[in-house]
């Protein structure tokens, strides 16, 4: 996970696949499938270690690459009903 937020080349592709802008990777394809409903319940269904995975790319996405964390909301939570918990816990 560190290689991969830590390396725009590796990010990119992972941001276009949950945005439909380009081919998924096996992985980047879990992902996509899984973040409408993690963002929506707190990744209830996940495990301590993919929560905490979620909670670290939502944090870097935020810090990092705003941009590209707008474009997320906007498709995935375009009234911010769920990711403004995690840009509140990154506030505290």
């Amino acid at each position: 996970l560190d290689e991969i937020l830590g390396n725009r080349r590796l990010m990119v592709p992972y941001i276009k696949c949950m945005l439909d802008q380009g081919k998924c990777a096996p992985d980047a394809k879990e992902l996509k499938e899984h973040i409408r409903e993690a963002l929506e319940n707190g990744c209830a269904k996940c495990t301590d270690k993919q929560k905490e995975g979620t909670r670290r790319v939502i944090a870097h996405l935020i810090k990092h690459k705003n941009a590209d964390w707008q474009k997320l909301k906007a498709k995935y939570d375009p009234e911010g009903k769920y990711t403004h918990k995690y840009e509140k816990e990154l506030e505290e």
